[in-house]
């Protein structure tokens, strides 16, 4: 009897390889870790070969994992045109990001979301967390990934933030107001930092408002102004001026997934979500 591949035991073999984790890849499935460690013993006993090198620090895939890696990814998105047919209604997930919590996970976030499924429309929105929030509450977004504010309570942490004051490498700290970069009201992030600064009788002055975090780093590497920034999302060119300059601490915030999700789809791409979060967020 020839031997078939099950397509859940692949699907659980790329998202080793992408997570590099059989705890995080156990999370993102709902599953165990013995779980997903016996799928790909499996796997491997059917291909006649070791896909993937276990360490107590990592995962890493072998040359014939590596190998196998793009076949399973044809398999799969061959698994989902199979199952979309042309009287199936469309997979969509709308997912909605605060731009302070979106940082390096985006990228990564994207791709595993689109490795899970080449047929699953996604339609992800940036902005304020309390914006974000809103749009969830009403109904028009299906997740959320948003800093906690106020007594907010519920939701799946995903992180935990240090912020600080960054500041291009050349910035000369001024004798009078401190300049700032910040997104405008009602950014919590720059509502954090006026607080501190002024509770600590500082005086300081908006340099640059941007419309995004993306403007808000742009400006700091420019070297016009400080920015208060989660540690995880400055670039390299950043530096925390705040302990040599003796700013006030601005503390930490916890990043929350919010979902009102049942389908089962949507569902395994959300957890896939927190996933690829936790582990971006932990390098």
């Amino acid at each position: 009897m020839t031997a078939t591949l099950d397509i859940a035991t692949v699907q659980a073999f790329l998202l080793v390889a992408d997570l590099q984790s059989f705890t995080r890849t156990a999370k993102a499935l709902g599953t165990t870790q013995a779980a997903v460690s016996l799928k790909l013993q499996r796997l491997e006993t059917l291909l006649g070969k070791r896909l993937v090198e276990r360490s107590p620090r990592a995962v890493r895939l072998t040359a014939d994992g590596a190998a196998f890696l793009e076949r399973a990814r044809a398999l799969i998105a061959a698994h989902d045109c199979a199952l979309s047919g042309e009287g199936s209604v469309a997979q969509s997930l709308s997912l909605g990001i605060s731009d302070h919590a979106a940082g390096p996970e985006l990228v990564p976030l994207l791709e595993r979301l689109h490795a899970m499924s080449s047929n699953l429309t996604l339609a992800v929105t940036i902005g304020f967390s309390r914006e974000m929030q809103e749009a969830y509450d009403s109904g028009q977004l299906d997740a959320v990934i948003v800093r906690q504010e106020g007594s907010r309570r519920g939701g799946e942490k995903l992180a935990e933030d240090e912020f600080g004051w960054f500041a291009s490498r050349r910035f000369t700290v001024p004798k009078g107001p401190l300049p700032l970069a910040t997104l405008a009201p009602p950014c919590g992030v720059r509502a954090i930092a006026v607080r501190a600064l002024d509770k600590a009788g500082l005086k300081w002055r908006e340099r640059f408002v941007g419309g995004g975090v993306t403007a808000v780093v742009a400006a700091a590497l420019a070297g016009l102004a400080i920015a208060p920034l989660a540690r995880r999302i400055a670039p390299p060119g950043l530096v925390d001026i705040g302990p040599t300059h003796k700013l006030p601490k601005l503390g930490s915030s916890k990043v929350m997934l919010h979902s009102k999700v049942s389908d089962p789809a949507k569902l395994a791409a959300l957890r896939a979500v927190a996933a690829t979060f936790r582990s971006v967020a932990a390098i």
